[in-house]
Protein backbone atom coordinates (compact mmCIF):
# COMPACT_ATOMS: atom_id res chain seq x y z
CA UNK A 1 0.00 0.00 0.00
CA UNK A 2 1.34 3.45 -0.82
CA UNK A 3 1.94 6.13 1.78
CA UNK A 4 -0.83 8.34 0.43
CA UNK A 5 -3.29 5.51 0.60
CA UNK A 6 -2.34 4.68 4.13
CA UNK A 7 -2.84 8.25 5.37
CA UNK A 8 -5.97 10.42 5.09
CA UNK A 9 -5.72 13.53 2.96
CA UNK A 10 -4.95 16.87 4.60
CA UNK A 11 -8.00 18.39 6.25
CA UNK A 12 -9.92 15.12 6.24
CA UNK A 13 -11.45 13.92 9.51
CA UNK A 14 -11.98 10.42 8.19
CA UNK A 15 -10.35 7.75 10.34
CA UNK A 16 -11.43 4.65 8.41
CA UNK A 17 -12.16 3.77 4.80
CA UNK A 18 -15.72 4.65 3.81
CA UNK A 19 -16.59 0.98 3.40
CA UNK A 20 -15.81 0.25 7.07
CA UNK A 21 -18.73 2.28 8.44
CA UNK A 22 -21.49 0.26 6.74
CA UNK A 23 -19.69 -2.97 7.64
CA UNK A 24 -19.48 -1.91 11.28
CA UNK A 25 -23.15 -0.89 11.32
CA UNK A 26 -24.09 -4.25 9.77
CA UNK A 27 -22.22 -6.09 12.53
CA UNK A 28 -24.21 -4.36 15.24
CA UNK A 29 -27.47 -5.06 13.43
CA UNK A 30 -26.41 -8.71 13.34
CA UNK A 31 -25.98 -8.52 17.12
CA UNK A 32 -29.52 -7.14 17.45
CA UNK A 33 -30.97 -9.96 15.34
CA UNK A 34 -28.98 -12.69 17.07
CA UNK A 35 -29.86 -11.19 20.46
CA UNK A 36 -33.54 -11.22 19.52
CA UNK A 37 -33.30 -14.89 18.55
CA UNK A 38 -31.50 -15.76 21.78
CA UNK A 39 -34.10 -13.85 23.78
CA UNK A 40 -36.92 -15.88 22.21
CA UNK A 41 -35.11 -19.17 22.84
CA UNK A 42 -34.31 -18.34 26.48
CA UNK A 43 -37.75 -16.81 27.10
CA UNK A 44 -39.42 -20.06 26.18
CA UNK A 45 -37.48 -21.90 28.82
CA UNK A 46 -39.37 -19.95 31.52
CA UNK A 47 -42.29 -18.03 30.00
CA UNK A 48 -44.69 -20.92 30.58
CA UNK A 49 -43.67 -21.27 34.25
CA UNK A 50 -46.14 -18.70 35.51
CA UNK A 51 -48.77 -19.92 33.04
CA UNK A 52 -48.50 -23.53 34.25
CA UNK A 53 -51.20 -23.36 36.97
CA UNK A 54 -53.79 -22.04 34.47
CA UNK A 55 -52.69 -24.37 31.67
CA UNK A 56 -52.73 -27.33 34.04
CA UNK A 57 -56.28 -26.56 35.16
CA UNK A 58 -57.61 -25.97 31.63
CA UNK A 59 -55.92 -28.98 30.00
CA UNK A 60 -56.22 -31.45 32.88
CA UNK A 61 -52.51 -32.05 33.49
CA UNK A 62 -51.57 -33.97 36.64
CA UNK A 63 -48.98 -32.65 39.10
CA UNK A 64 -46.61 -35.43 38.02
CA UNK A 65 -46.87 -34.55 34.32
CA UNK A 66 -46.84 -30.78 34.85
CA UNK A 67 -43.04 -30.56 34.79
CA UNK A 68 -42.94 -32.09 31.29
CA UNK A 69 -44.26 -28.85 29.82
CA UNK A 70 -40.89 -27.39 30.82
CA UNK A 71 -38.77 -30.54 30.49
CA UNK A 72 -39.97 -31.49 26.98
CA UNK A 73 -38.68 -28.20 25.59
CA UNK A 74 -35.34 -28.28 27.40
CA UNK A 75 -34.72 -31.97 26.65
CA UNK A 76 -35.51 -31.81 22.91
CA UNK A 77 -33.52 -28.59 22.66
CA UNK A 78 -30.47 -29.94 24.47
CA UNK A 79 -30.45 -33.40 22.88
CA UNK A 80 -30.52 -32.10 19.29
CA UNK A 81 -28.32 -29.01 19.65
CA UNK A 82 -25.17 -30.78 18.52
CA UNK A 83 -26.88 -31.91 15.33
CA UNK A 84 -28.22 -28.38 14.85
CA UNK A 85 -24.74 -26.95 15.23
CA UNK A 86 -23.32 -29.35 12.66
CA UNK A 87 -26.13 -28.55 10.20
CA UNK A 88 -25.47 -24.84 10.69
CA UNK A 89 -21.76 -25.27 9.97
CA UNK A 90 -22.14 -27.15 6.70
CA UNK A 91 -25.60 -26.29 5.38
CA UNK A 92 -25.16 -22.57 6.04
CA UNK A 93 -25.59 -20.57 9.25
CA UNK A 94 -27.97 -18.00 7.81
CA UNK A 95 -30.11 -20.64 6.11
CA UNK A 96 -30.26 -22.75 9.27
CA UNK A 97 -31.10 -19.68 11.35
CA UNK A 98 -34.06 -18.79 9.13
CA UNK A 99 -35.39 -22.37 8.89
CA UNK A 100 -35.10 -22.70 12.67
CA UNK A 101 -37.03 -19.46 13.12
CA UNK A 102 -39.81 -20.56 10.78
CA UNK A 103 -40.21 -23.92 12.52
CA UNK A 104 -40.04 -22.38 15.97
CA UNK A 105 -42.79 -19.91 15.06
CA UNK A 106 -45.01 -22.68 13.65
CA UNK A 107 -44.54 -24.87 16.75
CA UNK A 108 -45.34 -21.87 18.96
CA UNK A 109 -48.57 -21.22 17.06
CA UNK A 110 -49.51 -24.90 17.38
CA UNK A 111 -48.83 -24.86 21.13
CA UNK A 112 -51.01 -21.81 21.61
CA UNK A 113 -53.98 -23.56 20.01
CA UNK A 114 -53.83 -27.07 21.56
CA UNK A 115 -56.76 -28.66 23.38
CA UNK A 116 -55.05 -31.32 25.54
CA UNK A 117 -52.07 -31.51 27.87
CA UNK A 118 -50.43 -34.17 25.71
CA UNK A 119 -50.54 -31.90 22.66
CA UNK A 120 -49.06 -29.05 24.70
CA UNK A 121 -46.11 -31.24 25.70
CA UNK A 122 -45.74 -32.26 22.02
CA UNK A 123 -45.75 -28.62 20.91
CA UNK A 124 -43.11 -27.78 23.50
CA UNK A 125 -40.95 -30.63 22.25
CA UNK A 126 -41.32 -29.34 18.66
CA UNK A 127 -40.28 -25.88 19.83
CA UNK A 128 -37.18 -27.50 21.30
CA UNK A 129 -36.40 -29.29 18.03
CA UNK A 130 -36.40 -26.08 16.00
CA UNK A 131 -34.66 -24.12 18.75
CA UNK A 132 -31.87 -26.69 18.35
CA UNK A 133 -31.43 -25.42 14.79
CA UNK A 134 -31.90 -21.76 15.63
CA UNK A 135 -29.69 -21.29 18.70
CA UNK A 136 -26.36 -22.72 17.45
CA UNK A 137 -26.80 -20.98 14.10
CA UNK A 138 -27.34 -17.66 15.89
CA UNK A 139 -24.28 -18.05 18.10
CA UNK A 140 -22.14 -19.23 15.16
CA UNK A 141 -23.21 -16.12 13.21
CA UNK A 142 -22.17 -13.98 16.17
CA UNK A 143 -18.83 -15.81 16.48
CA UNK A 144 -17.93 -15.35 12.81
CA UNK A 145 -19.18 -11.74 12.72
CA UNK A 146 -17.23 -10.61 15.78
CA UNK A 147 -13.99 -12.56 15.53
CA UNK A 148 -11.69 -10.57 17.81
CA UNK A 149 -10.93 -7.50 19.88
CA UNK A 150 -13.02 -5.15 21.99
CA UNK A 151 -16.09 -5.46 19.75
CA UNK A 152 -16.10 -9.23 20.30
CA UNK A 153 -15.95 -8.77 24.08
CA UNK A 154 -18.82 -6.28 23.95
CA UNK A 155 -20.92 -8.47 21.64
CA UNK A 156 -20.52 -11.54 23.81
CA UNK A 157 -21.16 -9.57 26.99
CA UNK A 158 -24.46 -8.31 25.50
CA UNK A 159 -25.32 -11.83 24.34
CA UNK A 160 -24.52 -13.22 27.79
CA UNK A 161 -26.62 -10.57 29.50
CA UNK A 162 -29.55 -11.44 27.23
CA UNK A 163 -29.10 -15.10 28.11
CA UNK A 164 -29.12 -14.26 31.78
CA UNK A 165 -31.93 -11.73 31.77
CA UNK A 166 -34.05 -13.61 29.25
CA UNK A 167 -35.16 -16.28 31.70
CA UNK A 168 -36.37 -13.66 34.17
CA UNK A 169 -37.94 -11.53 31.42
CA UNK A 170 -39.85 -14.66 30.42
CA UNK A 171 -41.37 -14.81 33.89
CA UNK A 172 -42.50 -11.18 33.70
CA UNK A 173 -43.89 -11.47 30.19
CA UNK A 174 -45.59 -14.74 31.08
CA UNK A 175 -47.27 -13.01 34.01
CA UNK A 176 -48.49 -10.10 31.87
CA UNK A 177 -49.91 -12.36 29.16
CA UNK A 178 -51.50 -14.82 31.57
CA UNK A 179 -53.05 -12.06 33.68
CA UNK A 180 -54.52 -9.94 30.89
CA UNK A 181 -54.99 -12.28 27.92
CA UNK A 182 -54.49 -16.02 28.30
CA UNK A 183 -51.73 -18.51 29.09
CA UNK A 184 -51.90 -19.46 25.39
CA UNK A 185 -50.31 -16.15 24.43
CA UNK A 186 -47.16 -17.22 26.25
CA UNK A 187 -46.63 -19.32 23.13
CA UNK A 188 -48.42 -17.23 20.50
CA UNK A 189 -46.34 -14.14 21.34
CA UNK A 190 -43.37 -15.78 19.60
CA UNK A 191 -45.05 -15.56 16.18
CA UNK A 192 -44.72 -11.78 15.53
CA UNK A 193 -41.20 -11.74 17.03
CA UNK A 194 -40.17 -14.57 14.72
CA UNK A 195 -41.55 -12.76 11.66
CA UNK A 196 -39.53 -9.63 12.44
CA UNK A 197 -36.36 -11.66 13.02
CA UNK A 198 -36.77 -13.62 9.78
CA UNK A 199 -37.17 -10.48 7.66
CA UNK A 200 -34.24 -8.75 9.36
CA UNK A 201 -31.98 -11.80 9.03
CA UNK A 202 -32.77 -12.13 5.32
CA UNK A 203 -31.67 -8.51 4.79
CA UNK A 204 -28.67 -8.20 7.11
CA UNK A 205 -27.06 -11.55 7.95
CA UNK A 206 -24.47 -12.89 5.52
CA UNK A 207 -24.21 -16.57 4.73
CA UNK A 208 -21.22 -18.51 5.99
CA UNK A 209 -20.30 -22.18 5.94
CA UNK A 210 -17.52 -24.40 7.17
CA UNK A 211 -15.20 -25.90 4.59
CA UNK A 212 -14.65 -29.62 4.27
CA UNK A 213 -16.69 -32.78 4.70
CA UNK A 214 -20.37 -31.94 5.14
CA UNK A 215 -21.65 -35.41 5.98
CA UNK A 216 -23.70 -35.72 9.16
CA UNK A 217 -22.90 -38.17 11.93
CA UNK A 218 -26.25 -39.97 12.13
CA UNK A 219 -25.01 -42.67 14.54
CA UNK A 220 -23.57 -40.07 16.89
CA UNK A 221 -26.80 -38.07 16.76
CA UNK A 222 -28.96 -41.06 17.72
CA UNK A 223 -26.60 -42.21 20.48
CA UNK A 224 -26.26 -38.81 22.18
CA UNK A 225 -30.00 -38.03 21.91
CA UNK A 226 -30.98 -41.39 23.44
CA UNK A 227 -28.28 -41.04 26.09
CA UNK A 228 -29.44 -37.63 27.23
CA UNK A 229 -33.11 -38.62 27.11
CA UNK A 230 -32.43 -41.74 29.19
CA UNK A 231 -30.40 -39.78 31.73
CA UNK A 232 -33.06 -37.10 32.22
CA UNK A 233 -35.90 -39.65 32.34
CA UNK A 234 -34.04 -41.58 35.02
CA UNK A 235 -33.76 -38.47 37.17
CA UNK A 236 -37.47 -37.68 36.73
CA UNK A 237 -38.42 -41.11 38.07
CA UNK A 238 -36.46 -40.69 41.32
CA UNK A 239 -39.68 -39.86 43.20
CA UNK A 240 -39.91 -43.64 43.74
CA UNK A 241 -36.50 -43.55 45.43
CA UNK A 242 -32.95 -43.15 44.13
CA UNK A 243 -32.40 -46.89 44.59
CA UNK A 244 -35.32 -47.81 42.33
CA UNK A 245 -34.35 -50.24 39.53
CA UNK A 246 -35.99 -47.93 36.99
CA UNK A 247 -33.94 -44.93 38.18
CA UNK A 248 -30.67 -46.83 38.33
CA UNK A 249 -31.35 -48.54 35.00
CA UNK A 250 -32.13 -45.41 33.00
CA UNK A 251 -29.33 -43.34 34.54
CA UNK A 252 -26.83 -46.14 33.93
CA UNK A 253 -28.10 -46.59 30.36
CA UNK A 254 -27.79 -42.85 29.74
CA UNK A 255 -24.25 -42.72 31.11
CA UNK A 256 -23.29 -45.74 29.03
CA UNK A 257 -24.71 -44.24 25.85
CA UNK A 258 -22.87 -40.96 26.46
CA UNK A 259 -19.62 -42.91 26.95
CA UNK A 260 -20.36 -44.73 23.70
CA UNK A 261 -20.94 -41.34 22.04
CA UNK A 262 -17.43 -40.23 23.02
CA UNK A 263 -16.02 -43.44 21.51
CA UNK A 264 -18.03 -42.94 18.31
CA UNK A 265 -16.81 -39.35 18.00
CA UNK A 266 -13.20 -40.39 18.51
CA UNK A 267 -13.42 -42.87 15.63
CA UNK A 268 -15.61 -40.83 13.28
CA UNK A 269 -14.15 -39.09 10.22
CA UNK A 270 -16.93 -36.48 10.46
CA UNK A 271 -17.83 -36.26 14.17
CA UNK A 272 -20.95 -34.54 15.39
CA UNK A 273 -18.85 -33.03 18.19
CA UNK A 274 -15.09 -32.80 17.52
CA UNK A 275 -13.61 -33.83 20.86
CA UNK A 276 -11.14 -30.95 20.72
CA UNK A 277 -14.08 -28.66 21.46
CA UNK A 278 -14.54 -30.41 24.82
CA UNK A 279 -10.97 -31.29 25.78
CA UNK A 280 -9.81 -27.67 25.76
CA UNK A 281 -9.48 -26.89 29.47
CA UNK A 282 -10.88 -23.36 29.41
CA UNK A 283 -13.87 -24.24 27.23
CA UNK A 284 -14.48 -27.41 29.26
CA UNK A 285 -14.64 -25.36 32.45
CA UNK A 286 -17.03 -22.86 30.88
CA UNK A 287 -19.25 -25.71 29.63
CA UNK A 288 -19.46 -27.25 33.12
CA UNK A 289 -20.38 -23.88 34.61
CA UNK A 290 -23.10 -23.51 31.95
CA UNK A 291 -24.48 -26.92 32.92
CA UNK A 292 -24.82 -25.74 36.50
CA UNK A 293 -26.23 -22.32 35.62
CA UNK A 294 -28.86 -24.00 33.43
CA UNK A 295 -30.09 -26.01 36.40
CA UNK A 296 -30.43 -22.82 38.44
CA UNK A 297 -32.11 -20.67 35.78
CA UNK A 298 -34.57 -23.32 34.60
CA UNK A 299 -35.08 -25.46 37.70
CA UNK A 300 -34.84 -23.13 40.69
CA UNK A 301 -36.80 -20.28 39.11
CA UNK A 302 -39.76 -22.60 38.53
CA UNK A 303 -40.12 -23.18 42.27
CA UNK A 304 -39.75 -19.49 42.94
CA UNK A 305 -42.81 -18.82 40.76
CA UNK A 306 -44.76 -21.54 42.61
CA UNK A 307 -43.91 -19.94 45.96
CA UNK A 308 -44.96 -16.50 44.75
CA UNK A 309 -48.31 -17.68 43.41
CA UNK A 310 -49.31 -20.53 45.71
CA UNK A 311 -47.87 -19.42 49.06
CA UNK A 312 -47.75 -15.62 48.80
CA UNK A 313 -50.96 -15.51 46.73
CA UNK A 314 -49.59 -13.33 43.94
CA UNK A 315 -51.47 -13.18 40.65
CA UNK A 316 -49.59 -14.09 37.43
CA UNK A 317 -48.61 -10.50 36.66
CA UNK A 318 -47.60 -9.73 40.22
CA UNK A 319 -45.53 -12.92 40.38
CA UNK A 320 -43.79 -12.05 37.12
CA UNK A 321 -43.00 -8.53 38.29
CA UNK A 322 -41.72 -9.92 41.58
CA UNK A 323 -38.86 -11.64 39.72
CA UNK A 324 -37.95 -8.45 37.83
CA UNK A 325 -35.41 -7.09 40.36
CA UNK A 326 -33.04 -9.92 39.54
CA UNK A 327 -33.31 -9.08 35.84
CA UNK A 328 -32.74 -5.39 36.46
CA UNK A 329 -29.65 -6.11 38.55
CA UNK A 330 -28.22 -8.28 35.75
CA UNK A 331 -28.90 -5.53 33.21
CA UNK A 332 -27.30 -2.84 35.41
CA UNK A 333 -24.28 -4.95 36.30
CA UNK A 334 -23.59 -6.25 32.78
CA UNK A 335 -22.17 -3.00 31.26
CA UNK A 336 -20.18 -2.29 34.42
CA UNK A 337 -18.61 -5.75 34.39
CA UNK A 338 -18.02 -5.55 30.65
CA UNK A 339 -15.81 -2.49 31.19
CA UNK A 340 -13.98 -4.24 34.02
CA UNK A 341 -13.49 -7.45 32.05
CA UNK A 342 -10.28 -6.43 30.23
CA UNK A 343 -8.87 -5.09 33.51
CA UNK A 344 -9.54 -7.93 35.94
CA UNK A 345 -9.95 -10.75 33.43
CA UNK A 346 -12.80 -13.29 33.17
CA UNK A 347 -11.41 -15.85 35.65
CA UNK A 348 -12.07 -13.77 38.76
CA UNK A 349 -15.66 -13.10 37.69
CA UNK A 350 -16.22 -16.80 37.00
CA UNK A 351 -15.01 -17.64 40.53
CA UNK A 352 -16.74 -14.89 42.51
CA UNK A 353 -20.00 -14.90 40.49
CA UNK A 354 -21.04 -18.47 41.45
CA UNK A 355 -20.24 -17.85 45.12
CA UNK A 356 -22.43 -14.74 45.20
CA UNK A 357 -25.24 -16.50 43.30
CA UNK A 358 -25.03 -19.46 45.69
CA UNK A 359 -25.28 -17.08 48.64
CA UNK A 360 -28.47 -15.60 47.19
CA UNK A 361 -29.99 -19.04 46.61
CA UNK A 362 -29.12 -20.25 50.11
CA UNK A 363 -30.62 -17.06 51.55
CA UNK A 364 -33.77 -17.72 49.51
CA UNK A 365 -34.12 -21.14 51.17
CA UNK A 366 -35.07 -19.36 54.45
CA UNK A 367 -38.53 -18.45 53.09
CA UNK A 368 -41.45 -19.20 55.39
CA UNK A 369 -45.17 -19.67 54.90
CA UNK A 370 -45.91 -16.37 56.63
CA UNK A 371 -42.85 -14.46 55.43
CA UNK A 372 -43.24 -11.45 53.15
CA UNK A 373 -41.81 -10.74 49.72
CA UNK A 374 -39.83 -7.66 50.79
CA UNK A 375 -38.15 -9.46 53.68
CA UNK A 376 -37.68 -13.04 52.44
CA UNK A 377 -37.58 -12.94 48.64
CA UNK A 378 -36.40 -9.56 47.35
CA UNK A 379 -32.98 -9.36 49.06
CA UNK A 380 -31.88 -12.83 47.91
CA UNK A 381 -33.03 -12.05 44.35
CA UNK A 382 -30.81 -8.94 44.25
CA UNK A 383 -27.82 -10.94 45.46
CA UNK A 384 -28.55 -13.65 42.86
CA UNK A 385 -28.67 -11.00 40.12
CA UNK A 386 -25.21 -9.71 41.05
CA UNK A 387 -23.75 -13.21 41.03
CA UNK A 388 -25.39 -14.29 37.78
CA UNK A 389 -24.23 -11.11 36.01
CA UNK A 390 -20.66 -12.02 37.00
CA UNK A 391 -21.11 -15.39 35.34
CA UNK A 392 -23.00 -14.40 32.22
CA UNK A 393 -20.74 -11.54 31.08
CA UNK A 394 -17.62 -13.69 30.45
CA UNK A 395 -19.17 -17.15 30.09
CA UNK A 396 -20.12 -17.24 26.38
CA UNK A 397 -16.81 -15.72 25.35
CA UNK A 398 -14.89 -18.38 27.29
CA UNK A 399 -17.09 -21.18 25.97
CA UNK A 400 -16.06 -20.24 22.42
CA UNK A 401 -12.45 -19.23 23.13
CA UNK A 402 -10.03 -20.43 20.49
CA UNK A 403 -12.66 -22.21 18.39
CA UNK A 404 -11.65 -22.77 14.78
CA UNK A 405 -14.14 -21.25 12.28
CA UNK A 406 -15.20 -24.66 10.93
CA UNK A 407 -16.13 -25.78 14.49
CA UNK A 408 -18.03 -22.64 15.50
CA UNK A 409 -21.42 -24.31 15.10
CA UNK A 410 -20.44 -27.39 17.10
CA UNK A 411 -18.96 -25.29 19.90
CA UNK A 412 -21.93 -22.92 20.09
CA UNK A 413 -24.30 -25.91 20.06
CA UNK A 414 -22.41 -27.44 22.97
CA UNK A 415 -22.61 -24.12 24.81
CA UNK A 416 -26.39 -23.97 24.46
CA UNK A 417 -26.83 -27.70 25.08
CA UNK A 418 -25.11 -27.46 28.44
CA UNK A 419 -27.63 -24.87 29.62
CA UNK A 420 -30.64 -26.89 28.48
CA UNK A 421 -29.44 -30.29 29.66
CA UNK A 422 -28.43 -28.72 32.97
CA UNK A 423 -31.95 -27.33 33.20
CA UNK A 424 -33.53 -30.72 32.41
CA UNK A 425 -31.44 -32.63 34.92
CA UNK A 426 -31.65 -29.87 37.51
CA UNK A 427 -35.43 -29.65 37.27
CA UNK A 428 -35.72 -33.43 37.63
CA UNK A 429 -33.45 -33.47 40.69
CA UNK A 430 -35.08 -30.44 42.32
CA UNK A 431 -38.56 -31.86 41.68
CA UNK A 432 -37.70 -35.07 43.50
CA UNK A 433 -36.03 -33.26 46.38
CA UNK A 434 -39.11 -31.04 46.60
CA UNK A 435 -41.44 -34.05 46.64
CA UNK A 436 -39.37 -35.80 49.32
CA UNK A 437 -39.27 -32.69 51.50
CA UNK A 438 -43.03 -32.18 51.21
CA UNK A 439 -43.72 -35.82 52.04
CA UNK A 440 -41.43 -35.70 55.07
CA UNK A 441 -42.58 -32.32 56.35
CA UNK A 442 -44.42 -32.08 59.65
CA UNK A 443 -45.63 -28.54 58.93
CA UNK A 444 -48.63 -29.44 56.81
CA UNK A 445 -50.47 -27.20 54.33
CA UNK A 446 -48.49 -24.31 52.88
CA UNK A 447 -45.69 -24.97 55.36
CA UNK A 448 -45.03 -28.34 53.73
CA UNK A 449 -44.86 -26.73 50.30
CA UNK A 450 -42.40 -24.14 51.62
CA UNK A 451 -40.23 -26.95 53.01
CA UNK A 452 -40.19 -28.43 49.51
CA UNK A 453 -39.25 -25.14 47.86
CA UNK A 454 -36.50 -24.60 50.44
CA UNK A 455 -35.01 -28.00 49.67
CA UNK A 456 -34.90 -27.11 45.97
CA UNK A 457 -33.20 -23.78 46.68
CA UNK A 458 -30.56 -25.38 48.94
CA UNK A 459 -29.75 -27.93 46.22
CA UNK A 460 -29.47 -25.14 43.64
CA UNK A 461 -27.18 -23.19 46.01
CA UNK A 462 -24.87 -26.18 46.39
CA UNK A 463 -24.78 -26.61 42.59
CA UNK A 464 -23.99 -22.93 42.04
CA UNK A 465 -21.20 -23.01 44.62
CA UNK A 466 -19.55 -25.99 42.87
CA UNK A 467 -19.08 -23.78 39.79
CA UNK A 468 -16.52 -21.68 41.70
CA UNK A 469 -13.83 -24.38 42.16
CA UNK A 470 -14.48 -25.55 38.60
CA UNK A 471 -13.63 -22.06 37.37
CA UNK A 472 -10.63 -21.81 39.72
CA UNK A 473 -8.99 -24.99 38.46
CA UNK A 474 -10.03 -25.02 34.80
CA UNK A 475 -10.24 -21.42 33.60
CA UNK A 476 -6.56 -20.51 33.57
CA UNK A 477 -4.51 -18.27 31.32
CA UNK A 478 -3.51 -14.66 30.95
CA UNK A 479 -6.11 -11.99 30.24
CA UNK A 480 -4.71 -11.71 26.72
CA UNK A 481 -5.19 -15.45 26.14
CA UNK A 482 -8.67 -15.59 27.62
CA UNK A 483 -9.81 -12.38 25.89
CA UNK A 484 -7.80 -12.22 22.65
CA UNK A 485 -7.63 -8.77 21.05
CA UNK A 486 -5.79 -9.97 17.99
CA UNK A 487 -6.07 -13.22 16.05
CA UNK A 488 -7.91 -15.90 18.01
CA UNK A 489 -5.62 -17.68 20.46
CA UNK A 490 -5.98 -21.45 20.68
CA UNK A 491 -5.81 -22.27 24.37
CA UNK A 492 -4.19 -25.45 25.59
Amino acid sequence: MTTSAARPATGSHQTAPPSDAPASARRWWVLVIVGLAQLVVVLDGTIVNIALPQAQAELGLSDENRQWVVTAYALAFGALLLLGGRIADFWGRKRTFIVGMVGFGAASAFGGLVSTGELLVTARALQGVFAALLAPAALAVLTTTFSRGRERNTAFAVFGAISGAGAAVGLVLGGVLTEFVSWRWCLLVNVPIVIVAIVAAALVVRESKAEGDNRLDVVGTVVVALGLASLVYGFTQAEDGWGSPVVIGFIALGAGLLALFVLVQKRSDHPLLPLGVLTNRVRGGAFLVQLIVGSVMIGALLYLTFHLQIVLGFGPLEAGLATLPMTLVIMVMAPVLTKLLPVIGPRLLMIVGPIVAATGLFWLSFITADGGYATHVLPPLIVMGVGLAGIFVPMQNLALAGVAPHEAGAASATSNAMMQIGGSIGLAVYTNLYASAVAGSTAGGLGALVDGYSAAFVAAAVAAFVAAPISFFMIRGTKEELLPSGPVVHLG
